[in-house]
């Protein structure tokens, strides 16, 4: 399965690579979304998880 998705968040425009993952928040590339805990939040503003929409 390799079709990574990507979101961006709403109040920074910060995007997450489910391909690329966030490892300075302890994401490992390759991380899908839905594997991400509800407490994580936007390394770059600090928004909330549900915060992001996914990108078409």
């Amino acid at each position: 399965m390799s079709d990574f998705k990507k979101y961006q968040c709403k109040e920074c425009e910060h995007i997450y690579d489910e391909e690329k993952g966030d490892p300075d928040s302890g994401l490992a590339p390759g991380t899908r979304w839905n594997d991400i805990p509800d407490t994580w939040s936007c390394p770059i503003c600090g928004a909330p998880k549900d915060f992001f929409k996914q990108m078409e």
